[in-house]
């Protein structure tokens, strides 16, 4: 992919977050799940961590390694011609110059945007200092700007994914995190987790650029979602589940019922159909 081919991708991105109504960004875990997004009318597509790092035989967290989930991404960014985002993780370092070495990676593999979260993934110490994901976070807009890439920073909070802290000052400490990646050079801020309408209202109220949240069932459908002025809705690695469930049921019928419908009829991809996708 070019660079100038890879900008376009970018500015692409950056105007799904201007519409009216939320977007959803499905997220891929394999170079066929982008393809069958793409296929399906979606305009952009992310990646799932989860589904990557499973779909190879790691646990999600960061244990994959980063070379394989590079590659994947890669993958992932020259089978469709959407734009797509690579999911981070913490950036798969410790310092400031350990995460600048991944985003790099990533956008040399054709990615036009990252999440880049604060949870630590230690259970003694959660979720990073927000200082130090403020420099994180500036350190990766010079970056994008030093480039003249216009990088989609999707800046990542697990406030509420974790249950971090009391349930009565969690608001106020999301909020204060999302300002401060908002001011560091954050072009949305992502907070998993959260479901209560109310809290959403309150969080938009509060923050001016993008907001990012991930599907849940008790969440506010996505008409009303539209109505408060959230711009995305993450599918994250639900599509991956959803396919591992559906492999489960099919296994569970030839093995307890001795028949072959689910995986035979008529709903399902053809081989010839599945073929052309590779194509």
């Amino acid at each position: 992919m070019s660079s100038k081919e890879q900008s376009l991708k970018a500015k692409t991105f950056h105007h799904l977050h201007q519409q009216s109504s939320t977007f959803v960004l499905p997220n891929a875990w394999d170079v066929i799940s982008a393809k069958m997004f793409e296929d399906c009318g979606f305009k952009a597509i992310g990646t799932t961590s989860a589904g990557i790092a499973a779909s190879l035989g790691y646990l999600d967290g960061q244990s994959i390694p980063l070379n394989k989930m590079v590659e994947t991404i890669e993958n992932i960014a020259k089978s469709v011609n959407v734009p797509m985002s690579a999911d981070i993780e913490a950036g798969y370092g410790q310092t400031v110059e350990e995460v600048l070495d991944t985003v790099k990676a990533v956008i040399a593999a054709g990615a036009i945007g990252i999440n880049l979260e604060d949870g630590t993934g230690d259970p003694n110490r959660p979720i990073f200092d927000i200082s130090s994901q403020e420099e994180k976070i500036a350190a990766i807009k010079e970056l994008s700007e030093s480039r003249n890439m216009p990088l989609f920073i999707n800046a990542r909070t697990d406030i509420y994914w974790l249950s971090v802290g009391d349930s009565t000052t969690r608001l106020r400490e999301a909020l204060e995190r999302a300002k401060a990646y908002q001011d560091a050079g954050a072009d949305c801020i992502f907070i998993p987790g959260l479901t209560d309408r109310k809290i959403i209202e309150k969080i938009r109220e509060e923050i001016s650029c993008p907001i990012n949240l991930l599907v849940d069932p008790e969440m506010p459908c996505l008409s009303e979602l539209s109505k408060i002025g959230i711009e995305r809705l993450s599918c994250g690695s639900g599509p991956f589940r959803a396919t591992l469930t559906y492999l489960r049921s099919i296994s569970e019928e030839i093995v307890n019922r001795q028949t072959f419908h689910q995986m035979t009829n008529g709903d399902v991809l053809s081989y010839r159909r599945l073929t052309a996708f590779i194509q």
